[in-house]
């Protein structure tokens, strides 16, 4: 048996992917729910996820998949969406408003032996549920010398921009301020080794001084 705020966040969050395909922000989940504060959305989410109803997605930001729904002799209770009942439901999914957010999309970046980053004007659609916080680009990704991390030729990398990493971070590194590339971040000594994600490939060792972090990896888009 669920518990009635349980009941609620649950037939929200699947009411909410039948609508749009996306999943609700912590933030819209607070207040559909009438709820002080978003430590108490964790709860419920991390009692649903323990109960298997519902379960993240690995490597996206908020994205949930509902897994079951209750039985029809759990607690009754209504769903928290206000609209009006007697209003029937249009046939066709309605295009969210507030689910999609654009981008700018900057060229592309090697993910093997560095290339130029090119600049545009483009922007580039995206899911929020993508995002996290922060200031955001997008950049195509040319190469396949992260291939085993995931990042293959074609992705679109989604970038979080910043001017710092930790060991262990996939980043943009800019090269001598004339090249990028998107490697693994680590400090060796007193160099800078940019690692790639494929066996084929040999790290690279800069002079701190050669390079800036541009921006760290926070998610990727794939076209099939």
């Amino acid at each position: 048996m669920l518990t009635r705020k349980q009941h609620e966040l649950i037939c929200f969050i699947n009411d909410r992917l039948n609508e749009t395909g996306v999943s609700p922000s912590f933030e819209e989940m607070k207040e559909a729910l009438d709820l002080k504060s978003k430590s108490g959305v964790h709860r419920l989410i991390s009692a649903l996820e323990e109960r298997e109803f519902i379960r993240r997605l690995p490597n996206r930001a908020r994205a949930l998949e509902v897994l079951r729904m209750p039985e029809r002799g759990d607690a009754k209770v209504a769903t928290p969406a206000k609209a009006d009942k007697s209003t029937p439901r249009p046939s066709s999914l309605p295009s969210p408003a507030n689910d999609v957010v654009e981008i700018p999309l900057h060229g592309r970046i090697a993910a093997g032996t560095p290339i130029e980053a090119l600049e545009g004007s483009t922007m580039l659609p995206v899911p929020a549920a993508l995002l996290g916080s922060g200031e955001h680009y997008a950049l195509e990704v040319a190469g396949d010398s992260m291939v085993e991390a995931g990042i293959f030729d074609g992705d679109f990398a989604l970038i979080r921009r910043t001017d710092v990493a930790r060991d262990g971070e996939i980043v943009v590194a800019l090269i001598d301020d004339s090249e990028a590339t998107l490697k693994y971040f680590r400090k060796e000594g007193a160099m800078v080794r940019l690692d790639p994600a494929n066996r084929s490939y040999d790290a690279q060792r800069y002079r701190p001084d050669q390079i800036r972090v541009q921006g760290k990896l926070a998610g990727l888009l794939r076209r099939y």
